[in-house]
């Protein structure tokens, strides 16, 4: 059994996938690449054909129809026979020395009488045309270099979040939680870390600078253009959030409040995106989000507008509109959004 299984979703991904695939390469047999090309119309299938035809030990190639992010996630993690798994986007790329202190260290538990469920790591924004790169960082807020439960993380700081980029989950539980991420659908990476958080119950934080986050392409799903063109899908992938976990019912309540606070910052980017677009129609279907939520669970609905984001996304007219695009300055500043 292999150590660590990662998926590279592609969808024509000719120009960076290659940059990514070498950054991973370095871990050897105890890695396995799967690259998921997501019915590709450029070169992508040829190079991903050609790492898994010079590396067959460690890379693995897979053609699928076109679903989206989420069905290439899918498809790795119902394909990959690693005891860990993690996703890596195909224009980011994994620095070499933190890669090697992530397999140790995973190899090093993996014999240990605890099971490990999830390993969390720094990323870096690496955002073109930015002088200094942000970090994201869970230093005074989870323990370091021992293995860990909610019990032990401090308070999360408004905007730390554990993303995509951060995590490395244990395959089989990423199985047993029953996560299936929609088809044709972006933001899904949301999903991908929200949803298996109840299920986990020991953590392990590596303060190292692994995982770069390319940050800058236009056509990029994080470009604030394309999420309001996609609004219809951030509404959906938070819904989803809102229906798959019931959060009144988690009993550990440090988990409880940062799922929480994670579900917020998702509430204030859909709002947000919609004031932001200006349309009649965009701002009907923010009054549709509030009221759907509070459709769904009132308790839920004055939570999440009583915070401190809420509050702000949803004062009165053009006034209101401008303190709300104001705390979304903020937000911004903090998750990086481009």
């Amino acid at each position: 059994m292999k150590l660590l299984s990662i998926t590279i979703p592609c969808y024509n991904s000719q120009d960076y996938m290659e940059h990514c695939v070498e950054s991973l390469l370095v871990g050897g047999e105890d890695v396995e690449i799967i690259i998921v090309d997501d019915g590709s119309k450029d070169l992508t299938p040829e190079i991903a054909d050609r790492y898994a035809e010079k590396y067959p030990t460690i890379v693995k190639a897979i053609h699928q129809e076109n679903g989206g992010h989420g069905e290439a996630v899918n498809t790795g993690i119902r394909s990959a026979s690693g005891l860990y798994f993690k996703v890596v986007d195909s224009d980011d790329w994994v620095e070499e020395e933190a890669y090697q202190k992530i397999l140790s260290t995973l190899r090093e538990l993996s014999g240990g009488n605890k099971t490990l469920d999830m390993l969390i790591s720094n990323f870096v924004y690496e955002k073109e045309g930015a002088r200094h790169k942000k970090v994201m960082k869970y230093t005074g807020t989870l323990p370091e270099n021992k293995i860990f439960g909610w019990d032990e993380a401090k308070h999360f700081h408004k905007g730390q979040y554990i993303l995509m980029h951060s995590v490395i989950y244990r395959t089989q539980l990423l199985r047993e939680c029953g996560l299936e991420l929609p088809k044709h659908t972006f933001y899904v990476d949301n999903l991908f870390v929200y949803v298996p958080l109840p299920y986990v119950k020991n953590m392990y934080y590596l303060n190292v600078d692994f995982y770069r986050y390319f940050i800058g392409r236009e056509d990029q799903s994080v470009n604030e253009k394309v999420m309001i063109q996609r609004i219809d899908q951030q509404i959906k992938v938070n819904k989803i959030m809102v229906e798959t976990v019931d959060l009144w019912k988690l009993p550990n309540r440090r988990l409880r409040k940062y799922m929480f606070n994670y579900l917020e910052i998702i509430t204030v980017v859909s709002t947000i995106m919609l004031i932001r677009s200006g349309t009649k129609e965009n701002l009907e279907k923010k009054r549709e989000l509030w009221k759907y939520l509070k459709e769904y669970d009132i308790r839920l609905f004055w939570h999440l507008r009583n915070g401190i984001m809420g509050q702000a996304m949803n004062l009165p007219g053009k006034g209101g509109r401008k303190i709300s695009v104001a705390a979304y300055k903020i937000s911004q500043k903090v998750v990086g959004f481009n």
